[in-house]
């Protein structure tokens, strides 16, 4: 399975954008599909995660209120709405995809599939 991330930008605290993650290959499989940034110098972390039909969603603390994932089938696309950013929130954002399709997976070590990322940067 393939997956691109595309929607990453420059914005202003306070703004928003929207990632989308292209589920390709495999297509008649289901994942978990997630969402993880990674800052300079920082550890990969999660972010938000969604079952393959939407029934579960599990998001980070810090993102928890502003961010919502949500994911449509027929386009095998998941897409990340990311409200309110914040210059913390600036990183690489990457997609994956974990065999489990009916749970929402919050570790790395779940994710089988990666997708190269997309750069969020959040000025101040």
């Amino acid at each position: 399975v393939q997956l691109q991330a595309s929607g990453g930008g420059l914005v202003q605290a306070g703004s928003s954008l929207r990632l989308s993650c292209a589920v390709s290959g495999h297509t008649s499989n289901r994942y978990g599909m997630g969402w993880f940034r990674q800052a300079p110098g920082k550890e990969r972390e999660f972010v938000a995660a969604i079952g393959w039909y939407g029934g579960t969603t599990n998001y980070a603390n810090s993102v928890k209120g502003r961010f919502t994932i949500s994911i449509n089938n027929a386009e095998n696309t998941v897409y990340l709405q990311m409200n309110s950013l914040q210059p913390e929130d600036t990183g690489v954002y990457s997609c994956a995809a974990a065999s489990r399709w009916w749970v929402a997976p919050t570790t790395t070590t779940e994710y089988a599939y990666w997708g190269p990322g997309t750069q969020v940067t959040v000025s101040s």
